[in-house]
């Protein structure tokens, strides 16, 4: 399993390849959380990149309708969604604030009941600052956390805007001093607490969660020969090295 450890000697501007419509979603500051089946490496900014595959309308949906439902839990009842969701396209940029487990974010009230609501996964990914590309442009993704190329790096960041948020989340650190303190575990005290599973959802939010599961499980279907972990934010697996 890949550390959460200190050492980012490694990584210089790194990116994620993630498939659509979810890297969307992360980059416009919508979908706050990004689950994995491992812990997040870094902290700080993280490139965002859509993998080749086009979404199919029925989960580009399923995950609008899935937002919409979660954020009216805390009164948030307009959303702008993509427009589009291009692929085989850097999309912008993130700030990785931590990572922690699903037990640990669904019992976190300090955040948003909504932002519980995402978590689907063994680790999430909190993100932060989202800022997206004015104009998303083509390049190769590869498996896992890698480095951007210092020229697409160069090119990309005089490109980013900033994003207006449906609601901005601002994840606190249990050190301040120390960037690295919201990591698995530093939440422990919290996981006897509320959880996102106790809370009462209406008939329509338990429809929306089940839609964005059902996408996900069919998506996870339909583009891998191997087992991943479901989650909601999307296939929960780094894309092959092949995709595009």
């Amino acid at each position: 399993m890949r550390g959460w450890g200190r050492n980012e000697s490694n990584y210089r501007n790194p990116c994620l390849t993630m498939h659509q419509p979810w890297a969307s979603l992360l980059v416009h500051g919508i979908k706050r959380i990004e689950g994995r089946s491992w812990p997040a490496p870094i902290r700080g900014r993280l490139w965002i990149h859509a993998a080749g595959k086009v979404p199919e309308p029925d989960t580009i949906k399923a995950m609008e309708d899935f937002y919409r439902e979660i954020y009216a839990v805390n009164g948030v009842t307009h959303i702008e969604f993509p427009e589009h969701y291009p692929v085989s396209r850097l999309l912008g940029c993130v700030e990785i604030a931590g990572c922690v487990t699903c037990e640990e974010l669904v019992s976190w009230e300090a955040i948003p009941e909504g932002v519980r609501l995402e978590g689907q996964t063994a680790f999430v990914w909190l993100c932060e600052q989202p800022q997206k590309l004015i104009v998303p442009f083509e390049m190769r993704g590869y498996q896992g956390v890698y480095n951007l190329e210092r020229r697409i790096y160069e090119s990309a960041v005089r490109g980013l805007t900033s994003i207006s948020a449906p609601l901005p989340v601002k994840f606190p650190l249990p050190n301040p001093q120390d960037r690295f303190s919201l990591k698995p575990g530093s939440l422990a005290s919290y996981s006897s607490g509320s959880s996102s599973s106790k809370m009462e959802k209406s008939p329509a939010l338990q429809a929306a969660i089940d839609g964005a599961r059902a996408a996900a499980t069919q998506f996870t279907k339909n583009n891998s020969s191997e087992p991943t972990t479901l989650t909601i934010e999307g296939s929960g697996k780094p894309v092959s090295s092949r995709a595009k």
